[in-house]
């Protein structure tokens, strides 16, 4: 269970986020979308504090901790419980596939070295790489590449997947394969929260979508009632939109 409430965070002073409140359940599927710069990402990033929310209460588990007064110990804890998955890949150029997937087990979690490179060829196996293990990343494909940064965040065991526009800086070529392998943790039930553009992933995929717009959740609902009878004038026009771009590409 991770439940957010009351988040809130300031840039420059503006609310990017302001007093979002989200439960996930374990095994659910929440996908997000919204028009750019409405808080989508932000929301991701402050769930593991890779940006620190100005206000506000986050649960992970037994975790429970206000997030101003978050300790290090704290915001370790929920780097632990929340994978993140970056849109532009974010591999060490100068480590092999298999090491980008162990590097967090080695430092994070302490695994020994032979255990951790166990675990990557295990994850390698699963997401079809498994002959790419000593390929460094400017050698793979962008597709292959970001298999790679998801393949990490499995191996991590998190009680949470974050998917950052995970498909966004991929060539159209790239985008079906990575969307699969997404698919396919979405059929083993990992959790997963999914900010992304790919509408057809979100009807297909997700047990719940949310829309967002100036820093709020509008509406959320089951795809189908979200994408068929959307409630609110903003979602029924950003649908509009996007939609009708989807359909001429």
């Amino acid at each position: 269970m991770i439940k957010v409430e009351g988040l809130v965070k300031r840039f420059d002073g503006t609310a990017v986020l302001d007093g979002i409140d989200l439960a996930i359940e374990q095994g659910e599927i929440i996908v997000v979308i919204g028009p750019s710069g409405t808080g989508k990402s932000t929301l991701l990033r402050c769930l593991n504090f890779l940006e620190q929310p100005d206000a506000g209460r986050l649960t992970i588990g037994d975790l429970e901790v206000d997030v101003t007064r978050a300790s290090r110990a704290d915001i370790l804890t929920a780097r632990r419980r929340t994978a993140f998955v970056f849109q532009n890949y974010a591999l060490f150029a100068n480590k092999t596939a298999l090491e980008n997937i162990a590097e967090g087990l080695i430092v994070v979690n302490r695994w020994p070295k032979q255990k951790a490179h166990a675990r990557a060829r295990e994850i390698l196996e699963r997401i079809g790489l498994a002959d790419k293990a000593d390929a460094f990343p400017a050698s793979l494909s962008g597709g292959q590449q970001q298999r790679v940064g998801i393949g990490r965040a499995m191996a991590a065991q998190a009680e949470v997947i974050l998917f950052d526009e995970p498909t966004s800086s991929l060539d159209p070529e790239w985008v079906e394969e990575v969307l699969g392998l997404m698919k396919q943790l979405a059929r083993e039930r990992q959790t997963m929260l999914v900010v992304t553009h790919e509408m057809s992933f979100a009807q297909d995929v997700a047990d719940r979508v949310i829309f967002m717009d100036g820093g709020h959740i509008v509406e959320q609902g089951p795809p189908g009632q979200l994408f068929g009878s959307p409630k609110d004038p903003r979602t029924q026009d950003f649908l509009r939109k996007v939609l009708a771009t989807q359909v001429a590409l």
